[in-house]
């Protein structure tokens, strides 16, 4: 059963080409699928999460990402009674817009836009995907995905103005998203928080009295553990450890929220989107250890001198590809050029960039610009 502040799948906002209803998957796991049937989804097996594949074929990339934010968001749907299908599609469709090689990889797509007056935005970005990009189907373009699951490629994790971007109006901007949307930001911070302790502990670019004494909740989860199993390995330790930092961050999420909409007295979906603020967030303390565990991993770990380098490569990549085919569009592929005639050069080049898986990318940079 469904809470009433639940997205009820009867008074979904539908499709904007409307669909036959499929004998026996609803609306939003339709949705689920399609989302992992893209190739956009695809692509992101080989997409820069922290790691690149020099370090380790074992560390999460952005599709394995993905699949961990999925779990933890299943899960926290469940426990409060939301809508478990919409939030599962929103999970795995949350990153589908992010560009190769990471954050690094955005900051300089995002800093070529800026030179001609224009912006990249990975939620955005996503939106098209869904909506233009992914041709599966001879009927319309894109995904043909709900309301409900392009509101929230948008809205899970910032609002936007109808002043600043009125083309977004349609999403009810003035409105806080569902509860299924607001969780999916949480759960993002969730995975990669702790995810990333791991990877950074595997790569050894993370020790483990670093850990200790820049995550608190950590230290004190360690703590218990080794005196729990003297005898167990440091890793098996570690790994308990961090079990424990999740399912703390897990478990606060979900009382917290519960509080929250009980405070307030949230009875409806429209008491939810009406409310001055987000419902669905941390307990102050547990906020302040998140923030914490956060600020470590920038700290020691995104920032590492040991990534340093991997970075500049990726920005120099793309901000060079980028030069290269603004100033010689007649290379890009047939499509892109098509395309430019209705686009701007930029915004078609920044698409075709934002696509590009890890791999793809470094080729074209080979292919382009490496004898230049």
């Amino acid at each position: 059963m469904l809470a009433h502040y639940a997205v009820h799948l009867e008074h979904s906002r539908g499709r904007r080409f409307p669909e036959e209803k499929h004998p026996y998957r609803n609306d939003f796991q339709r949705d689920r699928d399609r989302v992992i049937h893209a190739r956009a989804f695809r692509r992101l097996e080989a997409k820069t999460q922290v790691f690149t594949r020099r370090y380790s074929d074992h560390f999460r990339n952005r599709l394995t990402h993905t699949l961990e934010v999925s779990q933890v968001s299943r899960t926290i749907a469940g426990a409060l009674d939301l809508n478990v299908d919409l939030t599962e599609a929103l999970a795995l469709v949350h990153d589908i817009g992010h560009s190769p090689f990471g954050h690094a990889g955005e900051k300089a797509l995002n800093a070529a836009m800026r030179e001609h007056g224009l912006i990249f935005d990975h939620n955005l970005h996503a939106l098209r995907i869904v909506e233009d990009f992914e041709q599966r189907y001879a009927a319309f373009r894109g995904l043909n995905l709900t309301f409900e699951v392009r509101e929230g490629i948008i809205k899970h994790s910032r609002d936007y103005s109808s002043k600043d971007y009125p083309e977004l109006a349609e999403y009810l901007l003035e409105q806080r998203p569902p509860l299924e949307a607001q969780l999916i930001d949480l759960t993002d911070e969730i995975a990669y928080n702790t995810a990333d302790l791991d990877d950074g502990f595997e790569a050894h670019l993370l020790s483990l009295d670093q850990i200790c004494e820049g995550v608190p909740i950590f230290e004190r989860f360690y703590n218990e553990v080794a005196a729990l199993y003297p005898d167990a390995s440091d890793k098996l330790k570690f790994n308990e450890s961090l079990k424990r930092v999740l399912n703390l961050f897990v478990d606060d999420l979900i009382a917290n929220t519960r509080a929250r909409l009980n405070q307030a007295k949230i009875q409806t979906l429209e008491g939810v989107r009406q409310h001055p603020e987000r419902l669905a967030a941390f307990s102050p303390g547990i906020e302040a250890d998140r923030k914490l565990n956060k600020d470590f991993l920038y700290e020691n770990l995104y920032y590492s001198p040991s990534l340093a380098g991997e970075k500049e490569d990726a920005e120099r990549v793309v901000k060079e590809l980028f030069t290269f085919w603004m100033d010689h569009p007649e290379t890009l592929p047939h499509n892109y050029q098509e395309k430019a005639k209705q686009d701007s050069l930029p915004r078609i080049v920044c698409d075709y960039i934002a696509g590009m898986t890890d791999n793809f990318i470094f080729e074209q940079h080979e292919k382009h610009c490496a004898s230049r």
